[in-house]
């Protein structure tokens, strides 16, 4: 089973999130739009930051996310 890591740092106003392993991590690339993408040695997104989050602290942070077949 995948996992997924959700991390939110409300001093720094983070989110970040990881599906793939973040140790491997070898290059980030900014998109312009205030979130960073994290990618391995093959270019393949590992998870993603998202610069000036805020999230209210009277509510859950929630996460939803959706698993799609990879081609055989």
């Amino acid at each position: 089973m995948a996992e997924v890591n959700v991390y939110y740092d409300p001093t720094g106003r983070t989110l970040t999130v990881w599906f793939g392993r973040r140790q491997t991590e070898y290059v980030c690339e900014e998109t312009g739009e205030e979130v960073i993408l994290m990618k391995d040695r093959k270019g393949h997104v590992i998870g993603f930051e998202r610069l000036n989050y805020s999230a209210k602290a009277a509510q859950p942070l929630r996460v939803a996310f959706e698993t799609i077949p990879q081609p055989a």
